[in-house]
């Protein structure tokens, strides 16, 4: 299968390209090199400007969209919302019908469903909530919901908030997480991410319940504010990494 990734050298990338490294043909973009050489051919695009998805997008089979950009009002619409309508284009032009799309989970739940519920799944009415980021995220995964319903295209949308690199706790942003502290109700394993992002690659397109489907990707938590079974029983992901050290707490007694 050959895949386009768009914004391939951000944080979730590099986990990515290893999960699929093997497996399938990829084609890396971004707005600024690599850092390091991954073997696979890799060209400037940037994901806000129509004309370079559309063409970089000819030939493929899949398109993946792990670029992000947050905080500025008008480069968090350009990515985050243009940047999805550009790619929906793209794969109705060249016929493309698999789409895989990522963002943070509270695209879907902001904090009218975190602070006050628990039990929360990917087929919930969405409640983004007022950030920015959420809201240019949320509005990008609508378009893509509709060009779902209207042409012959799955979109599958893989939801993440924190990263966490199993053996030490890392950060992407930097620090590290403090055993004994409360985990974040969204976290997982870099290399857990990766295999589900494999996984929604590999998929049979006639397996998914819709040609719309979201995933919330975390591991097993306690606390259960957000469940993971949809992932487990549609992709068959298991994650592998549990975080134990961050979710259990000392007793002082």
């Amino acid at each position: 299968m050959k895949i386009l990734i768009l914004g391939a050298n951000g944080m979730l990338g590099p986990w990515v390209i290893q999960a699929l490294r093997d497996r399938q043909e990829l084609l890396l973009t971004d707005i600024v090199e690599p850092k390091t050489r991954s073997g696979h051919e890799f060209r400037r695009v940037d994901v806000s400007v129509l004309d370079q998805v559309v063409d970089a997008a000819a030939g493929m089979d899949c398109i993946m969209n792990l670029s992000v950009l947050r905080w500025d009002r008008k480069l968090a619409f350009d990515v985050s919302t243009r940047g999805n309508y550009n790619l929906a284009v793209a794969a109705v032009r060249h016929g493309i019908r698999r789409i895989i799309n990522t963002g943070p989970h509270y695209q879907l739940a902001g904090r009218t469903y975190e602070d006050w519920d628990f039990g929360l799944h990917p087929d919930m009415p969405p409640q983004p909530g007022t950030r920015l980021y959420a809201l240019t995220k949320a509005l990008g995964q609508e378009i893509l919901r509709v060009h779902a319903e209207r042409y012959d295209i799955y979109v599958q949308t893989l939801l993440f908030c924190n990263f966490y690199e199993p053996a030490t706790l890392a950060r992407p942003e930097g620090g590290f997480g403090k055993p004994g502290a409360d985990l974040w109700p969204f976290a997982v394993a870099w290399q857990d991410a990766g295999e589900a992002v494999r996984l929604a690659v590999e998929i049979e397109l006639e397996r998914l319940p819709s040609r719309f489907e979201t995933f919330d990707i975390l591991t097993d938590l306690p606390h259960g504010i957000y469940v993971n079974t949809k992932a487990r029983t549609v992709l068959g992901w298991q994650p592998r990494h549990f975080l134990e050290t961050l979710s259990t707490r000392v007793s002082t007694l």
